[in-house]
């Protein structure tokens, strides 16, 4: 079921995927909508299975689960298929982990691995450079250890 993502407990369990552009303001509404519907059917059978999503930076999709909601492997499955659906409807990369997104100024960028590492050798970005650690797990590291400068994440490996 449902429920606004400022309800859910620090430990609930999140998903991040960044999109390979930002959403159009003449999409967010029509995506917010889906992304509802679908967590609405998603487990229609568990009464006590409460979800949500958080849409940040009009670019990255966040599915948040209660951390005492069970999800096993065909519930998984059920989502990744949602988020093909997404990515074909409105033309974008959702799945990609082989990519960073960072901020430049007020804007978020994405970059191939590859391109990013130009990017840091060309000191196009720095250690300073705020990236986003998509592979984060609960609520709580979304809130607190999500958008970090690369010093402090696991892309510190290539300055």
């Amino acid at each position: 079921m449902f429920t606004a993502f400022k309800d859910l407990s620090s430990q609930a369990k999140v998903w991040v995927y960044p999109s390979s552009r930002k959403f159009y303001p003449q999409e967010i509404e029509g995506l917010q909508q889906k992304i509802e519907e679908f967590i609405n059917t998603w487990k229609l059978e568990d009464e006590g299975f409460l979800a949500s999503f958080s849409l940040l930076y009009n670019r990255f999709v966040v599915f948040a689960v209660e951390e005492n909601s069970e999800i096993v492997n065909a519930d998984i499955d059920k989502k990744v298929a949602f988020v093909l659906q997404l990515q074909q409807e409105y033309d974008i990369e959702l799945l990609d982990k082989m990519n960073v997104c960072f901020k430049q100024g007020e804007h978020v960028q994405y970059k191939e691995l590859k391109e990013f590492k130009k990017l840091l050798k060309n000191k196009s970005v720095s250690a300073k450079t705020v990236v986003f650690d998509n592979l984060i797990q609960t609520k709580e590291e979304l809130e607190n250890y999500w958008e970090v400068p690369i010093t402090e994440s696991w892309y510190n490996r290539f300055l």
